[in-house]
């Protein structure tokens, strides 16, 4: 009996895996492009008041919308049951729009936006680990990026004079860390992201220190 069928069938299934991988790469890279679109425009927050601020998330609602439909194109292009094999590849772009949404969600409402919220947001609300979904860690890994920027955010509200603001933040950010304690981390890389949250949270309570000891924000 002849071999050469079998190695038929493998390069059949090696063209269908590339071309898969082919069709995903390219809505991929428009969805890291579309990302950071939104993240240039959410980038203006940190020369605005929080009335300005809250302005521009309206604004930037329209990305979001963009990046809805471009993650429904993404998922459609992934063959059923294997989004485990090709998740890596838009990994880093849904951590981010994660970051993103939450970020905006933060500056309209000083609140965290779950997951569940989140996912509706971007159009992707099953959590079928078997369907195309955001799953946890990546979630928790766009979260862990928001006190890195919040801490731009407190010490650039000061240079315009808003003394409130870094107060509010080193709450917030207070209560994120708390919430990530809980947490048995397995995962190396959010470990390390938890890690980073740590050194964020310390610069923020920095500058609310030395508000305080300039007497420039009351206890």
């Amino acid at each position: 009996m002849t071999t050469v069928p079998s190695f038929l069938w493998y390069q059949d299934h090696a063209d269908r895996d590339q071309k898969v991988k082919e069709e995903i790469q390219a809505v991929t890279q428009e969805l890291s492009v579309a990302v950071r679109s939104v993240e240039q425009q959410l980038q203006k927050a940190h020369h605005m008041s929080v009335k300005k601020t809250q302005e521009l998330v309206a604004e930037v609602k329209d990305g979001f919308s963009a990046l809805k439909e471009l993650f429904a194109k993404l998922s459609e292009k992934v063959p059923a049951g294997e989004f485990f094999k090709y998740n890596g590849n838009w990994r880093w772009a849904t951590q981010q729009a994660v970051f993103l949404v939450c970020l905006a969600e933060y500056y309209e409402t000083s609140q965290l936006m779950s997951l569940e919220n989140v996912r509706s947001v971007l159009g992707v609300e099953t959590d079928s680990l078997s369907e195309f979904h955001i799953d946890v860690e990546d979630y928790l890994m766009g979260v862990c990026n928001l006190p890195a920027e919040l801490s731009r955010l407190a010490v650039n509200s000061v240079s315009m004079g808003d003394f409130v603001r870094p107060v509010a933040i080193a709450r917030f950010v207070a209560d994120l860390y708390s919430g990530f304690k809980l947490l048995n981390l397995k995962n190396d890389s959010l470990r390390r992201k938890f890690d980073s949250l740590k050194y964020d949270l310390k610069n923020i309570e920095q500058v609310v220190y030395d508000l305080r000891i300039r007497g420039l924000v009351k206890d």
